[in-house]
């Protein structure tokens, strides 16, 4: 029975060597992609500028601190948005 596990297991290790292909067409694509990753790169700076102000807003008029969810929030938009463009390039590379 041992054996018998050994040997499909064996079977199983087999490797391929895929090498992947871009699809036609990809490139208009993938460059739509790009543009619209600088324009949530844009849209977090803005944010984080905005919030730092806010921050200030607040602090002048001792108001409700809402900007520090506003920073926190745009920063995590900006990793993210950044993973995504490593990912993309490693998927296409």
């Amino acid at each position: 029975m041992f054996l018998l596990a050994a040997h499909d297991t064996a079977v199983l290790a087999i490797e391929f060597n895929i090498t992947p292909e871009v699809p036609p067409g990809a490139n208009g694509f993938l460059r739509i992609l790009n543009w619209l990753l600088w324009g949530v790169l844009l849209a977090c700076v803005a944010a984080i500028v905005l919030s730092g102000g806010k921050m200030g807003w607040e602090k002048w008029h001792q108001g409700a601190t809402q900007a520090p969810k506003m920073l926190l929030g745009a920063l995590a938009g900006a990793v993210v948005a950044g993973g995504a463009n490593a990912i993309l390039n490693a998927v296409t590379a």
